[in-house]
């Protein structure tokens, strides 16, 4: 039996607690060449759109809000819309970085929410699989980050030279959604902000309150768009995975 074997067995067992979704879509698509990566087509259908249909279909998510930026709430709001989205409860105006919009948006979800699950909102080809089993596991222990092998040697520097190369093998290249019970998340974004914290992501911040983070399997397919190629990249894997 397969690792996501065991966690759809334990989905038909154990109901997971109502999980709200953060969707983090207030970047500035800097290296799209001019291109919006959230409105552009992936065989037909706008990224955001292909991100909140497969949010939507998850019956672990209850509700999820878009955080994006200010010129962009209406355009944003009207696409949800005409999507027919009935799981996006709301679109607001994110902050100045990835982290601040991240922590309005969490503060934006019902109370009825247990778990709190950060997505990005170019990750456009989530598989339910890897959605089922961050929920699952972030249930049971506080908090989930989906990640995959990392395949290329990686190398430290120091601007010019190598300093060190770490073992692949202790390696592993994150991606999201990620999932935590919602009392630590948002303690954790808090203290960020307080103590203006550089995290690259949401799994950081909780890291650096002392917590244990544990990693669930991630997906190849599970791209984030975010140069040109990648759209192209999206819908080879959809040709790919259409039957």
């Amino acid at each position: 039996m397969s690792f996501f074997d065991l966690f759809r067995r334990k989905a038909k067992l154990v109901p997971a607690p109502r999980c709200g979704c953060i969707v983090a879509a207030a970047g500035s698509s800097k290296r799209m060449g001019g291109i919006d990566k959230l409105f552009a087509s992936v065989d037909g259908i706008p990224v955001l759109v292909r991100t909140l249909q497969a949010l939507s279909a998850s019956p672990y998510i209850s509700e999820i809000t878009v955080v994006t930026r200010q010129e962009k709430l209406l355009e944003v709001g009207a696409l949800c819309r005409g999507a027919c989205l009935p799981k996006v409860t709301q679109v607001i105006v994110g902050g100045d970085s990835r982290l601040e919009s991240v922590y309005k948006g969490v503060n934006q979800l019902s109370e009825k929410v247990k778990l709190i699950a950060v997505h990005d909102a170019a990750r456009c080809l989530i598989p339910q699989k890897v959605i089922d089993a961050a929920v699952l596991t972030a249930a049971r222990c506080g908090a989930a980050v989906p990640a995959v092998e990392v395949k290329d040697t990686i190398k430290e520097f120091d601007g010019e030279f190598v300093t060190a190369t770490p073992d692949r093998a202790a390696l592993r290249a994150v991606q999201t959604p990620q999932i935590f019970r919602a009392e630590l998340l948002r303690a954790a974004l808090q203290k960020a902000m307080e103590d203006h914290w550089e995290v690259t992501d949401d799994s950081s911040a909780v890291e650096r309150l002392g917590a244990t983070v544990p990693l669930t399997p991630g997906d190849e397919r599970n791209i984030k768009i975010t140069t040109p190629i990648d759209l192209a990249v999206a819908e080879a894997i959809l040709r790919e995975d259409t039957p």
